[in-house]
């Protein structure tokens, strides 16, 4: 399936006039965003860890040469810069693409090495299961997905030291835990949530005045993060009941979900959230 980003129209109606601005783009994947930033009048730094997506990115660079810059690591690195952004936007989760490989073995539907990893370095999901011990694989699955029945689930994981995709799909004994079962393991290949975690906390520094950041989040526990840290940013410290107008140092922007014709074309972006903030001063 050809990858569409979700929310786009979105972002740039939140975002308004980009000509001359700087934007960094948080998650390039098949350059979505990164394309309609800079079709816009952005210049662009974007990050992504995934090695199978530099091809893009080299034919963005040729196409826009200085006013776009692409840095292969995890988005958690923007701590790094010593840049200032009028605007970062994260979109979050799994991209269609890495779906839609199956020898990644991020997808049950077909036979692969259970694998899952986005960078294609470290442990691997196999790699995980076998290292991990029972009590922190029914964690993984209890929290990054709601399995009802974690401890037996990673007992059986444990015993069976599955190596494709196709063994563990078939230690699953619920249908409906099998998606969220893979999501599970992927979000902690992936450290996924101390990815975000990490980028949050560096975002306020990397922001110029009034300049904006926007998630886009598909998972609950990315959304609470991302609610959390912004409820934080814009409220009186110690007190997250009481809005602050004037002395917050971002205030709260309109929340976003797809409308019908997106979801029409898009039956992915269902889940898709997005929460954004702007810096004050």
């Amino acid at each position: 399936m050809k990858h569409i980003p979700v929310l786009l129209n979105a972002v740039l109606r939140e975002l308004g006039d980009l000509h001359g601005k700087l934007v960094l783009d948080a998650t390039f994947g098949a350059g979505g965003y990164t394309r309609a930033f800079l079709d816009a009048g952005a210049n662009v730094v974007a990050f992504d860890r995934d090695p199978n997506v530099v091809a893009d990115a080299d034919a963005i660079k040729a196409e826009f040469g200085d006013r776009f810059r692409f840095i292969p690591k995890p988005f958690s690195a923007m701590a790094d810069l010593d840049k200032k952004f009028d605007a970062i936007v994260f979109d979050l989760g799994i991209s269609s693409m890495q779906i839609d490989e199956p020898a990644r073995g991020f997808s049950f539907r077909a036979d692969a090495p259970l694998d899952m990893r986005m960078s294609g370095a470290g442990m691997s999901a196999a790699d995980l299961i076998k290292s991990a011990s029972e009590a922190e694989l029914a964690q993984i699955l209890r929290e990054y997905g709601d399995i009802p029945k974690a401890a037996i689930l990673a007992r059986a994981m444990k015993q069976a030291l599955p190596k494709t995709t196709f063994d563990l799909r078939d230690l699953i004994y619920n249908p409906r835990d099998i998606a969220p079962t893979f999501q599970a393991l992927r979000i902690a290949v992936n450290d996924e949530m101390g990815e975000v975690r990490r980028a949050l906390a560096a975002m306020p520094d990397l922001l110029k005045p009034n300049g904006k950041c926007l998630v886009v989040t598909f998972h609950s526990i990315e959304d609470r993060i991302v609610k959390n840290v912004f409820r934080d940013l814009t409220t009186i410290p110690g007190n997250p009941l009481i809005p602050v107008a004037a002395d917050a140092p971002f205030k709260l922007l309109r929340a976003s979900v797809p409308d019908a014709v997106e979801l029409e074309n898009n039956p992915r972006a269902r889940s898709a959230h997005m929460r954004g903030v702007q810096k004050s001063y």
